[in-house]
């Protein structure tokens, strides 16, 4: 691809076990789904179980990386959000493998790095060392060259660059022989290695497959003598390129290259389905008896940027196929499995490339990023790399253009996603929630209606797909002219929905993209056509399935032209797009646009395999004629590839002299806006504003009052933004000016202030919103009177005095043996003159019921006890029938409890009853009374605990007691 734990010993973590099942409840509990390794777990994410996983299959990760980020300060954290080594993290999601890629010499000449891990074999035994060390295997993925081996690039190590083919493959067994020597000194378990790196097109810079048979038979040689046990791999991509793979194996074979296993890359967004990738693979392991394998997959669980480096995978660039999440991932990467394990026993596994590849820092500390990449080799290329690579690296070099589909989030904690290996063995299920939403693309010609779908696609996390109905946006009604313009949906279900209406322009260019059977109304000349050029069907075109595709092993150049007629009086602007790589520097690509005998043209640049760049020829002007010649021409030398496509002559839109600075204006006050204080509906009002805004800056014939009327829409939005009322959060009561009464006074409020505070800090005078209960003072005592604002409450205490004689029947009266006492005191209550049978004594401050008495001849009598939590001051002590009523009350002073501790030694301490006095040596003096039972202790359960822990291997500590009066037994 290019762009420790402390353990138990044995025995006592086995005891421990038995006792932890001992010392729970002994309930009958049933198995979770954790607990059977054929049912699904319930997990945060949804993982369909893979049929047909064999035991030892390969649950691999490619983090040649990791000795570069670790270097540069990334740290990563385990399942508890505690630092980590990422081996453990790793090992604790049943990673099995890692794969390391390996450089010959990825240095300059004073030892700066080219970076990408600058992955020397120095590195490969590192990463191999801690690998064996976690009970994983190592894959060493040897490249042949100092840096990047893909498709498009294969160039020799500088050390090989002027050997012959015979001599670099005496070099590469050697090399391969001497660094797997430093592995298998270094003790390392290597169980697989690649002699070569999607090797399609070439390898150490050897081309055609004699040569590059020699190369693989040369690397083969040296895995057999130094790990003999270890398989041999073969390594390619593009599985879904028609017959690709059936060709590489047959060439291998007529070559008699020793290998095992052909593995494949598959990146999802890349390489076509999964049903063709079982087929191909199925068909070389059914052929040639081999063993298959993917050796590199990936899927981006987000398009956000982590460390300012632009990624691959971004919105530009995006798939549909899988959403970009967490799930999405965790989907991707288990599909990937099924597609192998669906080979049969031949599909022996699947590494995951570059899970940790992490940011150094964030956007916003991106100078210091590249200091970090640059001094430790943690991004994908340093500068240093352009002595080797000019072109790609010496242009391209800088940071992580994968940390989007790292299975570590940016703070690296694991995603749960790595738990793919783990899930796909029995299935995980989670609730079922909405993961993505149908992202709607729409290309209309100019002047056609922009008919926006009804529905849209709703993915759920269990794989299920259903059409929800949507509501479009009125900015859609504010379109003009070409454009590509950002229209915002909802489903009926709330969720948001976005899609991307693009207003397309004439092309006046005939067969744009050469899909037509016939090539005219193009002319291919020159010494290449034909041979080196041609319009054919091309995997790589830009757009559509055909394109104007070029390569020669032999200096070459040619051209494709075209006139048009008919084309309307204006200004154009002409453009095509290419790819592709290997330009000589005195080669020239140049595009071209002749009318009214004037002729502009622009640089054609290749930028690699499948980076489209797209030349520009503008300010086209057309006469009153109508003709327009446009023309490619290329003068290229030997080796040179790539292609041409999707050329358009359109008009250049004016508008005239508009001005959108009030527009421009209005929308950066509305991005100052803290959303957080405001309502969602006013929000959503802004929202619309602002998007209405965006549609009309992206049309190309917007007039100015279309840029007037929208800047009013943003202003009048912003103005009309509605705070949301911050959340009360407590009350203070400022108390009355009286706060002492008689009974049977009313409530003064007077003096009183209530005074609310919210969340942000504000405070408010509710006191004429607020209410006050609890003011009853027909008795006397202290009154805790409740104040209330919304659902908050604070107390005000007030003091009611003076007492009451209530109305009763007759004339009973109460006398007490003593009106002043202590909390806790018993007091007798004697109650004369009733006509009842029974009455109840309970005392007054908040009531509560001390005793029951019988009546005798009018008179009841009772003895009671003053409750010890009563505060000190003045009650009431009461006689009440069996309805409440008061028939007779006196007052009693209470003064508070004292609590005195007692000494155990004092005089007069009484030693308890029943103490026994232990028997001569029988360990210290203390006593115990009651049963066994009376301990709550459980004779059977402890002497099964016992028994069970005892043959667990565990020592067990008894703690026994004997009955008063008896010596233990020894």
């Amino acid at each position: 691809m290019h762009p420790a734990r402390r353990r138990l010993p044995r025995s006592l973590a086995a005891a421990a076990t038995a006792g932890a099942v001992l010392l729970t409840p002994l309930l009958a509990t049933s198995a979770s789904a954790a607990d059977d390794p054929t049912g699904p777990v319930d997990a945060g994410i949804v993982v369909d179980k893979v049929d047909g996983l064999p035991a030892d299959f390969i649950n691999g990760v490619d983090i040649s990386s990791i000795l570069a980020l670790e270097e540069s300060g990334v740290t990563f954290r385990d399942w508890d959000g505690q630092t980590a080594d990422v081996f453990d993290v790793l090992e604790s999601a049943d990673v099995n493998y890692v794969r390391v890629r390996v450089w010959n010499d990825p240095f300059d000449a004073q030892g700066n790095g080219y970076g990408g891990g600058d992955n020397d074999i120095a590195a490969a035994v590192e990463i191999g060392e801690r690998a064996t060390a976690h009970g994983m295997k190592l894959l060493v993925d040897f490249h042949y060259s100092d840096f990047w081996a893909d498709p498009a690039k294969q160039k020799a190590p500088k050390a090989w660059s002027a050997m012959t083919v015979a001599q670099k493959a005496e070099a590469t067994e050697d090399y391969t022989a001497d660094a797997l020597t430093q592995l298998k000194d270094a003790g390392v378990d290597v169980g697989m290695v690649q002699v070569g790196n999607e090797t399609n097109n070439g390898v150490a810079g050897v081309t055609g497959w004699a040569g590059m048979s020699q190369i693989f038979s040369a690397g083969s040689s040296a895995v057999r003598e130094v790990y003999p046990d270890a398989l041999v791999a073969v390594h390619f991509t593009n599985p879904e390129r028609a017959g690709s793979y059936a060709s590489i194996a047959k060439q291998l074979d007529t070559y008699g290259v020793d290998y095992d296993v052909f593995a494949s890359s598959y990146y999802p967004f890349w390489h076509g389905s999964l049903s063709n990738l079982t087929t191909v693979l199925d068909q070389v392991a059914t052929t040639y008896g081999k063993q298959v394998m993917v050796a590199e997959t990936s899927w981006n669980y987000t398009l956000e940027d982590g460390d300012g480096h632009e990624n691959t995978i971004r919105p530009a660039t995006v798939s549909t196929k899988y959403p970009s999440s967490v799930q999405g991932q965790a989907t991707a990467v288990r599909d990937v499995m099924q597609a192998v394990s669906d080979v049969g026993p031949e599909g022996i596994g699947v590494f995951y490339w570059e899970p940790a590849w992490l940011p150094v820092g964030t956007p916003d500390q991106l100078e210091q990023n590249k200091l970090l990449w640059e001094a430790h080799g943690s991004g994908w290329a340093s500068s240093y790399a352009a002595e080797y690579d000019p072109e790609d690296a010496g242009e391209w070099y800088g940071g992580s253009s994968w940390d989007n589909q790292a299975l570590f989030d940016i703070q690296g904690n694991p995603l749960e996603s790595l738990r793919v290996f783990q899930y796909a063995r029995t299935g995980a299920t989670a609730p079922r929630e909405v993961v993505s939403v149908e992202k709607v693309t729409l290309s209309v010609a100019d002047g056609s209606p922009v008919a926006l779908p009804a529905t849209v696609q709703v993915t759920y996390n269990d794989g299920s797909v259903e059409a929800h109905p949507v509501t479009w946006s009125t900015s859609v009604d504010w379109i003009r002219g070409p454009g590509t313009y950002t229209i915002s949906g909802k489903t009926v279900d709330g969720v948001a929905v976005s899609a991307t209406v693009t207003v397309t322009a004439v092309n006046h260019v005939v067969n744009h993209s050469f899909e037509d059977a016939s090539t005219a109304p193009w002319t291919l000349s020159g010494p290449g056509a034909g041979t080196g050029a041609s319009i054919t069907a091309d995997v790589d075109a830009a757009d559509g399935a055909r394109a104007l595709k070029f390569w020669d092993d032999a200096a070459y150049a040619f051209s494709v032209e075209q006139t048009i007629t008919g084309v309307p009086a204006g200004t154009y602007t002409l453009t095509a797009k290419s790819q592709g790589g290997a330009v000589g520097p005195t080669d020239t690509l140049t595009l071209s646009a002749s009318s009214g005998g004037t002729e502009l043209s622009a640089p054609i640049t290749l930028d690699g395999w499948r980076v489209f760049s797209t030349a520009t020829v503008g300010d086209v002007v057309v006469g009153d004629d109508g003709t327009v010649a446009v023309a490619a021409r290329y003068s290229l030398s030997a080796g040179a590839w790539g292609n041409l496509d999707d050329l358009r002559l359109t008009r250049v839109e004016t508008s005239g002299d508009i001005d959108t600075s009030s527009l421009e204006n209005a929308l950066a006050v509305a991005q100052t806006v803290d959303r957080s204080l405001y309502t969602p509906e006013s929000l959503a009002t802004l929202d619309l504003a602002v998007e209405t805004a965006g549609v009309v800056l992206a049309g190309s014939r917007a007039t100015q009052d279309d840029v007037d009327a929208a800047a009013a829409l943003v202003d009048q939005a912003v103005a009309g933004l509605v705070e949301i009322e911050a959340e009360l959060v407590s009350i203070a009561v400022t108390p009355p000016t009286r706060t002492t009464y008689s009974v049977g006074d009313t409530f003064d409020p007077a003096g009183m202030t209530v005074t609310a505070t919210y969340a942000d800090g504000a405070t408010a005078d509710v006191t004429a919103q607020a209410t006050v209960t609890g003011t009853d003072f027909s008795t006397p005592g202290t009154k805790a009177l409740t104040v209330t604002f919304e659902d908050q409450t604070a107390t005000v205490v007030v003091t009611v005095g003076g007492t009451t004689t209530p109305e009763v029947p007759g004339t009973p009266e109460m006398t007490l043996s003593a009106t002043s006492v202590t909390a806790g005191d018993d007091v007798t209550v004697t109650v004369t003159g009733l006509e009842l049978p029974e009455v109840e004594i309970g005392i007054e401050s908040e009531y509560q019921r001390l005793a029951g008495a019988t009546v005798t001849d009018g008179t009841a009598s009772e003895t009671v006890t003053i409750p010890a939590t009563l505060e000190a001051g003045t009650h009431i002590l009461q006689a009440r029938d069996a309805s409440g009523t008061v028939l007779a009350q006196a007052e009693i002073t209470v003064a508070a409890a004292v609590v005195t501790p007692t000494d155990p030694s004092a005089p007069g301490t009484t030693e308890p009853t029943g103490a026994a006095t232990p028997a001569a040596g029988s360990g210290t003096g203390t006593t115990a009374t009651g049963t066994l039972s009376q301990t709550g202790a459980d004779v059977a359960l402890l002497a099964g605990l016992t028994t069970l822990l005892v043959a667990a291997g565990a020592t067990v500590l008894v703690l026994r007691r004997h009955r008063a009066g008896t010596s233990p037994v020894r």
